[in-house]
């Protein structure tokens, strides 16, 4: 990726409270962003004056919900949030971008190549095709796909303990529980709704939590409940 495929989108004063030492970095993102990604159709041209309120510090205040050394999924990663700034900003955690699209994936190489990210991978495919070769310990969404949905994309990639953060708008209360039923009906799970960053960015991040509370989902004890006779029953845990 040259330096003709960037634009330039200088940060705001409150960015460099937020990132710190990794803002220099953070900044060549927005810059790849606001070029390539503008010309490739990853973003829209109108999201640009808004790239750092409004997106990268937006997504980069969930790390505090990330335990230390933890293997993150971005599912649906698009032109890499939130996953390459949680690659930036936490040089500890094993970050890979889970995307299905050919062009998509192409650009997120160039950026990890370019802003020589060694604890971020790339990874084409869907979430369900994944199932049985990936187990996380967090996997992150935003924009991806409404929350049922994408609870059966994200949960079976879980290992338990696990949590899903999907990052949401203001109708996020609304949607966990319209959601409930389905998210326990793919994993044992608790599910909450966060704001996140208070202070930092405005306004907070909402972030939807599902937390899975058992190491195997609901499909095997179902067939061997229906080959015994037995009812088929619910076993998530709702609060």
């Amino acid at each position: 990726m040259t330096s003709g495929a960037e634009g330039k989108v200088p940060p705001p004063e409150q960015a460099q409270h937020l990132f710190g030492d990794a803002l220099p970095l953070v900044a060549r993102y927005a810059d790849l962003l606001a070029g390539a990604g503008v010309e490739r159709g990853l973003i829209g041209p109108r999201e640009v004056p808004r790239l750092w309120e409004r997106h990268l510090m937006n997504c980069a205040v969930i790390e505090e919900l990330i335990p230390e050394g933890s293997a993150v999924v971005d599912v649906g990663s698009g032109a890499g949030l939130p996953g390459v700034i949680l690659g930036i900003l936490r040089p500890d955690l094993s970050v890979t971008l889970l995307e299905p699209l050919l062009r998509r994936t192409v650009f997120l190489r160039e950026c990890i190549e370019h802003l020589e990210l060694p604890n971020v991978a790339v990874r084409r495919g869907r979430a369900e095709d994944m199932r049985s070769e990936i187990r996380a310990d967090v996997v992150t969404a935003r924009a991806v796909a409404p929350l049922a949905r994408l609870g059966a994309w994200a949960l079976p990639l879980l290992r338990k303990g696990g949590f899903l953060l999907a990052l949401k708008g203001e109708q996020a209360e609304s949607e966990l529980e319209e959601a409930r039923g389905d998210l326990s009906a793919q994993r044992p799970c608790v599910a909450d709704v966060i704001r996140v960053g208070r202070g930092k960015v405005e306004p907070a991040t909402t972030v939807v939590r599902v937390t899975v509370t058992s190491e195997s989902g609901h499909s095997g004890a179902s067939k061997a409940r229906r080959s015994s006779g037995g009812s088929k029953k619910k076993r998530g845990r709702k609060r």
